[in-house]
């Protein structure tokens, strides 16, 4: 059949958008917002900032209830998912989702506006991701553009996550940090919390091809870890993998816990799954018990005291609706633990 004058020849065709070959794009559900919450009744404020006026970066930042103002918090830099095209940081569902983060862990949050493709077409979103980490690293000794980054976050304990694509920018953000260092001095990386990453595999992502023309490959190891050489110079502390079971993704999560495990990298790896859920399903179902479950995993990882230096771990923990089976191997020990989820 002949293409109208009007018509436009789809390129790729998503749950939640199409993409065209001319390079454009329809959001099925626009860019819905919520505003931020200067006086939050939930005990999380929040705020929109700039990080860089030329390139238009910025996010929304999340400041849960002050109880000791002598006592810094945890700073956790979270960009969403979305596979890299939809979704922002004020949208309804990861505005909520990163204050419950903030609220639950007592951590400062920064969630991240990173450009979006095929507007602007990858690596936009790293470049986005790495400025947004070196901003934050530099308000150590609170000299920072941000009141709240100076007055209440510990940047010696920074975390950095994501969800889906968010976490395949996450864990290039923090490889990059352990290959070429922040470039900054104080300021540390303690942990990697990665939710349902969206790491590519070794066959062809037509996605990909749209979006990241420049790209090189599946292999790529700007999405594609698992054959990266430097995957062991990792600059953090702890890693924390959470998969689903139903998530196509999820072989792909659990493939990253193991290259990382040989990779040689020092550091402390976790990775939970949840049975019977599928991809992002704690953004969805935010009051499930099996995402109250992942939550309070997410938030044991954030307030765990990290310091460099220690013994390799690796620990596998499954979650069904009735508990939990951790399994723990730290170097030649191994223990088995069974948790209920109330627990946790």
């Amino acid at each position: 059949m002949e293409q109208t004058p009007n018509e436009k020849e789809v390129a790729v065709e998503f749950p939640y958008s199409r993409l065209y070959t001319d390079g454009s794009i329809d959001r099925f559900d626009g860019d819905p917002t919520v505003p931020p919450s200067p006086d939050s009744e939930d005990g999380v404020r929040s705020k929109d900032i700039v990080i860089s006026p030329e390139s238009g970066l910025s996010a929304r930042i999340f400041l849960p209830r002050i109880s000791d103002p002598t006592r810094k918090l945890p700073l956790l830099v979270y960009y969403h998912g979305g596979a890299f095209c939809v979704e922002t940081p004020f949208s309804p569902i990861f505005s909520p989702y990163v204050a419950s983060l903030a609220r639950e862990a007592n951590v400062v949050a920064l969630s991240v506006n990173y450009r979006r493709a095929p507007e602007d077409h990858l690596p936009a979103a790293y470049d986005d991701a790495w400025a947004a980490i070196r901003w934050a690293a530099a308000h150590y000794g609170g000299n920072g553009p941000e009141e709240w980054i100076n007055e209440h976050a510990d940047l010696e304990r920074v975390f950095v996550g994501g969800d889906s694509a968010g976490g395949t920018l996450s864990h290039s953000v923090v490889l990059r940090a352990g290959v070429d260092g922040l470039g900054l001095s104080g300021s540390r990386i303690a942990g990697l919390v990665l939710f349902h990453p969206y790491f590519n595999g070794d066959e062809r992502n037509k996605l990909l091809e749209y979006i990241f023309p420049t790209h090189s490959g599946p292999r790529d190891p700007l999405v594609n870890p698992f054959h990266d050489p430097n995957l062991g110079k990792v600059g953090c502390d702890g890693v924390m993998v959470f998969v689903a079971e139903k998530d196509f993704l999820k072989e792909r999560g659990w493939a990253y816990y193991e290259a990382l495990k040989k990779s040689g990298w020092s550091g402390v790896a976790d990775i939970f799954e949840t049975e019977g859920e599928d991809h992002d399903f704690h953004l969805f179902k935010p009051q499930s018990e099996k995402a109250h479950a992942q939550m309070k995993r997410a938030v044991s990882f954030l307030n765990r005291a990290w310091s460099r230096g220690g013994n390799s771990c690796c620990r596998v923990i499954f979650v069904s609706c009735r508990g939990i089976y951790l399994t723990s191997n730290y170097q030649t020990q191994t223990r088995h633990v069974y948790y209920s989820c109330h627990d946790l």
